[in-house]
Formats: C-alpha cells, structure tokens, sequence
C-alpha cells in the first residue's frame, strides 16, 4: 500500500521490455498497474494482462490517458528523449507535478552516458562522457528529471541500464533466427543485465527511496560481445556464427553505435546501499536460465 492507506499505483511512461518485469512483480502484491504504449497492438496486449494501459507516443496526453495517470504512487519511465527533449516533461510536466499521489520516480537511463572509457572501470561518481548525440540527450534528460524531483519534492532516481536481456530477448534468440553475430573489436568490452535484476534493483529503490540517486545496474563481468555468442551456442549444441571483425559486421546504425564505448560498469552501489543481490551476476547464470525448452 502507498501512504495514508491509498492503493499503490504504478504508471508507466512505456510500459515495455524491462517495465513489465517490475509490473508483473508488484501486481502479485495487489498493486494497480497503468501505463502506456505506441501502438494499439500493445496496448491491447496489455490490457489482456490486466492493466489499464493507453497510448502515448511524445504528443500531448489524452483525456484517458489523463486519467489513468491520476492517483499514481509510483511512476517509471523508459521512453527514450526525441529531437525536442523528454517527451514526457515536455508534454505532462505539470499533470505529474499536480499528482499529490506521488511519491517515487524512475528513469531508466543507460550506460552509455559514460561513453568510451577506454576498457576502464566506472561507478555512478564517474562523470559522463556522452560521445553521441543519442548519450548527449540522455545526459540532459537525467538531469532534467533530478531537477523535476527536487522541484516538485517527490524523489527521482536515475538507473543507468547495461545491455538487457531476458526470456525472449537473449541470444538464444538470435542464434535461432540465424541473426547472431561474433563480432571482434579489440578491447572492447560489455556490461549486460537480466531483466529479472533490473526488477529487483527497482524493488528495492521502491522500498528505501533516495532522491537524487544514481544507480548503475549492471551484471559483474564485462565480457567481450563474441564470448557470449560463443558461450551460447556452445551450451546449445550448435556451430557459433563464425568471427568476424567490427568494419565488416553488417550493423544498424544504432547497434553500430554500441560498439563506439568500451567500459567496465561497476555495481557496487545496487548492493551496499539497495542490498540488491543478483540473481544473474553473469551472463553464464542468465543464459543458463534462458536455454531454449527444446534443448
């Protein structure tokens, strides 16, 4: 329950990937769950799953969705910033700053803020290093919603997401849809997380919020792209995709600009402050739990 008695709500901006695991978790505690989506597919997808979701997609709120955002207690946010900003505060700043519900804020941010450290080691003390202009915004839109909180007195904590992956969304995936590629690029190095774990930190930044926080969430071994690819068809049996080096691998652009940072991701803080302990803290424990049921 939220304070004074009232039912906890959570409303969340994008109601995807990694929102939907912290849903899942607290509508088992009887919490309300609303949020929103870009397509009517989703949103109906959603609402098969019992929450009252509408669509939103960086333009001015509706009426309904106005009025599920009301008597929230909680409020997440995933949808990246657009040319113009945050589209979130850019269209409901002041509906959110008028909720006398609301007492948490998350932003899900990314790692790639800290931009190229060269293989270094970063915690949430390092200063980011945005080399895009993708991070730049990133960047700006997490200081937007600190500054957000500390206006309107509720507290807003920023999760520097590494790469997530989850039932549905791993290599596995790919390996089966034969789109899996092993890529080497000297030195370069990833964080990834379960989105199981990214659920947990949340959790946990739920029941002892600080405002202002920081968070990097990420698993405890940075490992080089192809060895998880390898790791991965090895545990199934099935030929790794052969190596290819990082100028010749057919990337989007946006994939491509993954490859731009290498950083070692530290996640200390998850777990001295949030008492968080991974359930996956490698990528060998997630794909372990991922193995395709046929195999």
């Amino acid at each position: 329950m939220a304070g004074g008695g009232r039912v906890s709500r959570l409303f969340a901006f994008g109601l995807g990937f990694s929102a939907q695991a912290l849903a899942g978790r607290l509508a088992r505690q009887d919490w309300e769950i609303a949020g929103t989506a870009r397509d009517e597919a989703k949103i109906v997808q959603l609402s098969d799953q019992g929450y009252a979701a509408t669509r939103f997609a960086g333009e001015p709120g509706s009426p309904e969705f106005l009025l599920e955002l009301k008597g929230s207690s909680h409020l997440l946010h995933s949808i990246p910033p657009g040319p113009e900003g945050d589209p979130v505060l850019t269209h409901c700043r002041d509906e959110i700053a008028k909720l006398g519900s609301l007492e948490w804020i998350g932003y899900l941010s990314t790692v790639g803020v800290y931009g190229n450290q060269q293989g270094r080691w970063v915690d949430e003390t390092t200063a980011p290093k945005p080399n895009s202009a993708r991070t730049e915004a990133r960047v700006i839109a997490e200081k937007a919603w600190l500054d957000f909180g500390a206006d309107i007195g509720v507290p807003v904590h920023v999760f520097r997401l590494a790469g997530i992956y989850g039932p549905g969304r791993s290599v596995f995936d790919k390996l089966a849809a034969g789109t899996a590629q092993r890529i080497n690029k000297d030195g370069q190095v990833f964080n990834r997380i379960h989105v199981a774990d990214i659920a947990s930190v949340l959790e946990a930044s739920i029941a002892s919020p600080r405002g202002g926080a920081i968070y990097n969430v990420a698993d405890d071994e940075p490992t080089a792209p192809g060895d998880v690819v390898a790791h991965a068809a090895e545990m199934i049996g099935v030929p790794p995709p052969p190596q290819i080096d990082f100028a010749d691998a057919d990337l989007t652009p946006m994939a491509r600009s993954f490859y731009e940072g290498s950083r070692r991701i530290g996640n200390a803080l998850i777990k001295s402050e949030l008492g968080v302990v991974l359930r996956y803290p490698t990528y060998r424990e997630g794909l372990a739990s991922l193995i395709p049921r046929q195999m």
